[in-house]
């Protein structure tokens, strides 16, 4: 699980991977009620998809339609900051837990916005 560092892996896919895969790790340890379900479904949709965008961006045919696939990830990666402030502000799971996850979305929207920028200026 995430610590309070952001990743050292410098790799957007494999960073994304990891992230992923560590946001259903984290779900599991929700509790199995109403709020549970609800909250950890949407953040693990969130989640996953952003690694899965960004996999799919890299077969895209032209440079427009790889500035659109890395976009919908950065929304996602938005989308999923926002579920873990929820998680956060109603103690739904272990506080530092969400803390390090909230520093690696953070990363990741930022790296995100960087590789999109730049794609779009050189275009």
């Amino acid at each position: 699980m995430y610590n309070s560092e952001p990743s050292k892996i410098f790799d957007i896919r494999k960073r994304s991977f990891k992230f992923g895969v560590e946001i259903v790790k984290f779900v599991k340890s929700f509790p199995r009620d109403t709020m549970g379900f609800a909250i950890g479904g949407q953040v693990i949709r969130s989640g996953t998809s952003i690694g899965a965008n960004i996999e799919e961006a890299q077969n895209c045919g032209s440079r427009k339609e790889f500035i659109h696939t890395l976009t919908i990830s950065l929304k996602e990666a938005r989308e999923t900051e926002y579920w873990l402030k929820i998680i956060n502000e109603v103690k739904l799971a272990d506080q530092n837990l969400v803390k390090g996850l909230l520093l690696e979305i953070n990363e990741l929207i930022k790296i995100l916005t960087v590789i999109v920028k730049k794609t779009k200026i050189n275009s």
